[in-house]
């Protein structure tokens, strides 16, 4: 017969079950992205979630999705400082609006 479960086993769990991992994830996401954007950057855009090493950003002018293009780099190596372990390969600028 096994022994009682330990507490943090149990609450893993029932984080995961529930998504409380990943609302903590998009905040530091969200967190990463505005020191990476700036001030004025992260005000008109926000992201989106992270595919196979692919940080998707919602930007509302196309003006700034170019300005982003010309700064990627810069903002890879920022993201990736922050979020090491998630391990951001690329940007994809997209133009929609933000809430």
């Amino acid at each position: 017969m096994p022994g009682p479960e330990r507490i943090s086993d149990i609450l893993s769990q029932l984080m995961a079950r529930r998504g409380y991992a990943q609302v903590q994830t998009a905040g530091a996401y969200e967190s990463a992205w505005n020191q990476a954007a700036g001030p004025l950057g992260a005000q008109y855009s926000r992201v989106g979630q992270l595919k196979r090493g692919i940080l998707d950003v919602i930007v509302t002018n196309s003006a700034l999705i170019q300005e982003f293009n010309f700064q990627k780099a810069a903002m890879l190596k920022t993201l990736n400082q922050l979020l090491p372990e998630q391990k951001i390969k690329d940007l994809r600028f997209r133009l929609g609006a933000i809430t």
